[in-house]
C-alpha cells in the first residue's frame, strides 16, 4: 500500500474485513469524512483500545480486558459443564441463546490440514490440561457443523473420552455448513436442548 493516496489506503484496509467489499469500504470512508474529525477520532480511539487492552483470557482464550474474561470470573457459572467453540464470536452467539450457564474453551480456529492448521495451531494443549484437572461432568462440542468443524469435534472428543463422563454435540437446528455466529437465538436454543451423546466411529 506504500504510495497509495490516504483515501484509497483507507478503502483497501476496510475492504479486508469479512463481508466488506471495495464499494462498501468506500461508502464507509465517505461516511467518516462527511461526519468529520470527531467520527474519525472516535474510530481511532476505539481501535487503539482494542490494541492496548484486549487480550486472550488466561483460562479459556475468550477476548478479555483482564487476566480472566467476564465468564471465567463469574462465580455463578456452572463449573462442571464445558462448551468448546471455535472463536470468541461463537461464544457470544451461544450466550445470546440464553440457555447455557456453564463455562467455555475457545480453540482459536478449527483443524484444517489443507490450510496447514494442525493441533499445535489451536488451544488444544490448554484444553487438555483443563480436562485432566477434572471436575467436568459434561463436555459440549459446539464447533461449527462443517467438515473441518466435525474433524475438530472428533479430535476434542478423543481428548475427553477417558476423563469426562459425558461428551455431547450440538444437535438439530444447526445446518451443515453453517456458522454459529450467523444463527439466530431460537436455532441455537433448539440445538442446545436437543444435544446428544457424541458417538465414536468403530
Amino acid at each position: 500500500m506504500k504510495g497509495l493516496p490516504s483515501l484509497e489506503r483507507a478503502v483497501v484496509v476496510l475492504s479486508r474485513f469479512p463481508g466488506v467489499g471495495p464499494k462498501s469500504a468506500r461508502r464507509m470512508v465517505y461516511h467518516l469524512l462527511r461526519r468529520g474529525d470527531e467520527a474519525i477520532l472516535d474510530l481511532v480511539t476505539a481501535l487503539e483500545g482494542l490494541r492496548e487492552r484486549i487480550r486472550p483470557c488466561e483460562r479459556c482464550h475468550n477476548l478479555s480486558e483482564g487476566a480472566l474474561c467476564w465468564i471465567c470470573s463469574d462465580p455463578s457459572r456452572d463449573q462442571t459443564r464445558l462448551c468448546v467453540v471455535e472463536e470468541p464470536s461463537d461464544l457470544l452467539a451461544m450466550e445470546k441463546a440464553g440457555l447455557f450457564r456453564g463455562v467455555y474453551h475457545v480453540l482459536g480456529g478449527r483443524l484444517s490440514p489443507l490450510d496447514g492448521i494442525g493441533p499445535d495451531a489451536l488451544h488444544l494443549a490448554s484444553l487438555e490440561s483443563r480436562l485432566q484437572a477434572g471436575g467436568f461432568v459434561e463436555l459440549i462440542l459446539a464447533t461449527n457443523p462443517t467438515v473441518e468443524g466435525e474433524a475438530t469435534a472428533h479430535f476434542v472428543a478423543q481428548l475427553a473420552e477417558s476423563v469426562v463422563a459425558r461428551v455431547t454435540r450440538l444437535a438439530h437446528g444447526v445446518p451443515m455448513g453453517g456458522e454459529l455466529e450467523y444463527l439466530d437465538e431460537s436455532t441455537l436454543y433448539q440445538a442446545l436442548i436437543g444435544r446428544r451423546n457424541f458417538r465414536f466411529d468403530p
